[in-house]
């Protein structure tokens, strides 16, 4: 099944320890640009790194990344590890401190079709194109994605314990969650990492673009160091977390749209064929407000706000060309109605438009709106973890941006180099088959 290997990381050199939180910084996707400006600011932040400014980003990262080295400012483990990532966080409203327990490794940047890695979601051709040009001249990978692997008697969880007992690192990141990253060296407990996950399938929680873009760059290179066991371009790096866990939680990413070219109660009045509409008393309250039906969103349109619930009838008229699985979604039925039939917006030009954003952030959405620079936003409900799973088994997609799995990993703790020379290593020795 899903083949990890432990990691020489490259990582800030130790004189920097004090100053990690300064180090790290979001992930590119949801790195918002004042944050990302003030980032800039920063000429040792990781951010050059993973979202380069310039004209050729990739050159301009791999240029940092030599005088990083050549400074001494970063310096690689000398021995493969995995390496053992705790998040402490509260969701807003509680007081209980949950824990999302995990590890960073290298997978195998398998095909879709081979089904080792299981994708969930739509990606968008842009984003992965960026993604392949950057990997391809920085030759780092600095920001992990997030993979989910079923672990139901938790059996790495007390070598994890154990590790996190002598961090590395512990700091709070920008989204107040509490970061604690250890290592592991000892060679039969990684053997029990490499074990246990050669008997999984591995789902993809988020990082669909840059996956996509390490399959790419692994075709690219095929035929590339053709006399070596172990190449690093066919490798990712990932953040492992066990979807038997409690501590999984997935936000809802809400819709932008932009630039409208018909009035307010034209749009509103189309959006009463296919649903039944209700005006909110406070447009502000609506992030607040819980959407239990199916097919219901909240509507932030000028300064008022609705509640928009699909017409019980209208659902079967939708989707038909659509798995089941897929056609019982709420941003499925979205997307269909609201983009398709009554923005003109087919399915793929969905994926690239640049009418439609995506955001988290409810406050942010009513910003936008209310400033004018967004025509309306669409608050959308948080999907379950069953749900995930069930799209991820039956091979199908959900439209891109479904979810927002938090939180999310950062970026600065550690590095994964996909030069061969740096790569290098007898990784043999981590599988039980070559003892002896």
């Amino acid at each position: 099944m899903a083949e990890i290997l432990p990691l020489r990381a490259w990582r800030y050199a130790d004189t920097f320890n004090s100053k990690i939180e300064e180090l790290t910084a979001p992930l590119f996707d949801v790195v918002s640009s004042k944050q990302r400006e003030l980032l800039y600011e920063n000429p040792l932040n990781s951010i050059h790194l993973s979202v380069p400014k310039g004209a050729d980003p990739g050159k301009e990262a791999f240029e940092t990344l030599q005088k990083w080295k050549s400074e001494g400012i970063l310096h690689q483990d000398y021995l493969p590890g995995i390496y053992v990532y705790y998040q402490y966080f509260r969701l807003p409203g509680e007081t209980t401190e949950r824990c999302r327990k995990g590890f960073i490794a290298q997978i195998k940047a398998y095909d879709w079709e081979e089904k080792q890695i299981l994708r969930h979601e739509n990606t968008i051709v842009s984003a992965v194109n960026d993604r392949v040009d950057l990997l391809k001249k920085a030759k780092i990978q600095a920001s992990p994605t997030h993979g989910l692997y079923d672990d139901p008697e938790f059996k790495l969880e007390q070598w994890m314990d154990e590790a996190i007992q002598s961090p590395l690192y512990e700091l709070e990141d920008y989204q107040g969650v509490r970061e604690v990253l250890a290592v592991i060296h000892d060679r039969q407990v990684i053997s029990e990492f490499l074990d246990l996950l050669a008997q999984k399938q591995v789902v993809l929680a988020d990082g669909h673009h840059r996956i996509e873009g390490s399959i790419a760059l692994r075709h690219e290179m095929k035929n590339e160091y053709s006399d070596r066991k172990w190449k690093a371009h066919d490798y990712h790096l990932m953040y492992l977390t066990n979807a038997a866990s409690d501590d999984l939680k997935i936000l809802p990413t809400h819709r932008l749209f932009y630039g409208l070219t018909e009035s307010q109660d034209s749009f509103l009045d189309k959006l009463s064929a296919w649903f039944e509409v209700k005006k909110f008393g406070d447009a502000e309250e609506i992030g607040n407000y819980a959407l239990h039906k199916p097919f219901s969103f909240g509507l932030l349109l000028g300064e008022e706000g609705y509640v928009l619930e699909l017409i019980p009838e209208k659902y079967k008229t939708i989707n038909h060309d659509l798995p089941e699985v897929i056609r019982k979604l709420d941003l499925a039925v979205l997307h269909e109605v609201v983009f398709n039939q009554i923005l003109g917006i087919n399915r793929e030009e969905q994926r690239n438009s640049s009418q439609i954003a995506y955001e988290r952030n409810f406050a942010r959405c009513l910003r936008q709106v209310r400033s004018g620079q967004a025509s309306f936003a669409l608050i959308t409900r948080e999907l379950s973890m069953r749900t995930v799973m069930e799209v991820c088994q039956s091979g199908h997609l959900m439209p891109q941006k479904s979810t927002y799995f938090y939180p999310k990993a950062l970026t600065g703790l550690l590095f994964a180099s996909i030069e061969q020379s740096e790569f290098e290593f007898n990784y043999d020795a981590f599988f039980r088959k070559s003892e002896g």
